[in-house]
């Protein structure tokens, strides 16, 4: 399935639902929809993300769900059964991050401590290292798990899998979303 630059374009400012169900274990949150998830639904959509590959390798999920198109029933239930939801700081589809206001971030900063605090997950794992920084006014934070959780659920934050992350690969995203799926008991 592929689409024009206009058809993506018209996505813009677009939102989607999170992709979470009761009883998610460990909460992956993207930066916001970029234009293919606001046209598809589905996160992290982009054909060449390497998010559902780095998930499948590091054995968070058994197989690859068919992600640059709208998720069928049978994936959207092999990602719930594994205990996985996807959320995002922000709702508004944009064609990059960058395009988001530092306020923007801080809004749904605050909205993702909310969600979080409902859903009750085992992990939290930020991909976007630049805008969780924003979000959370926590401009010294690094890489990996934080000192300060989010709506008191351990969080972590991790490499960004988009094609513009450019030094991370499929393998290196893997090792680096294992850790919260551990400790989600999501894998061993």
């Amino acid at each position: 399935m592929g689409y024009t630059r206009a058809e993506l374009e018209s996505y813009r400012d677009a939102t989607r639902p999170d992709l979470v169900e009761s009883g998610v274990r460990l909460l992956f949150v993207g930066i916001n929809p970029g234009l293919w998830t606001a046209a598809t639904g589905t996160p992290f959509a982009r054909p060449g993300n390497r998010f559902w590959p780095a998930l499948v390798r590091a054995g968070i999920l058994p197989r690859l769900p068919a992600y640059s198109k709208p998720l069928g029933d049978e994936d959207r239930r092999m990602i719930f059964d594994a205990g996985v939801g996807v959320s995002n700081l922000v709702a508004r589809a944009t064609a990059r991050a960058d395009e988001l206001s530092r306020e923007e971030l801080r809004a749904g900063a605050a909205s993702l401590v909310e969600r979080v605090a409902g859903w009750r997950p085992q992990a939290v794992a930020v991909v976007g290292l630049t805008a969780y920084r924003q979000g959370f006014q926590r401009p010294r934070a690094t890489a990996g798990r934080q000192e300060e959780s989010i709506a008191d659920v351990p969080t972590w934050v991790l490499p960004n899998p988009s094609g513009l992350n450019a030094h991370d690969t499929v393998d290196s995203l893997a090792r680096a979303y294992a850790d919260p799926a551990r400790a989600a008991g999501v894998i061993r």
